[in-house]
């Protein structure tokens, strides 16, 4: 069992940074990959991000990249989210997820929210224009 608990959303203007925790209680955490995903007010849970067990190999959906990075510490538990240039359109709540997996054969099962087996309760993230 895995119990995920995020941390680190705000408010936020246009261009501005946030870094998004989410600690994990559980022994199998350093074997798990994780993501990240979010949630805008009427729209579907969205893949953000995710990272294999080690960190070695890393995904993100297009709308993101250049501006997050996905890392992990696995002697504390924990995987971060930096968000950096965040947009008006950033604005939903994240949700950190973990995977029974420890790596993606490939993008689209990192992308897919059956590949992840727990879930945390989200953060929410508003960014201001």
């Amino acid at each position: 069992q895995v119990q995920l608990v995020e941390s680190g959303g705000g408010l936020v203007q246009a261009g501005g940074s946030l870094r998004l925790s989410c600690a994990a209680s559980g022994r199998t955490f350093s074997s798990s990959a994780m993501g990240w995903f979010r949630q805008a007010p009427g729209k579907a849970r969205e893949f953000v991000a995710a990272i294999n067990w080690s960190g070695g190999s890393t995904y993100y959906t297009d709308s993101v990249k250049g501006r997050f990075t996905i890392s992990r510490d696995n002697a504390k538990n924990t995987v971060y989210l930096q968000m950096n240039s965040l947009k008006p359109e950033d604005t939903a709540v994240y949700y950190c997820a973990a995977s029974n997996l420890g790596l993606f054969s490939k993008i689209t099962t990192a992308q897919a929210m059956g590949t992840y087996a727990y879930w945390g309760q989200g953060t929410q993230v508003t960014v201001s224009s």
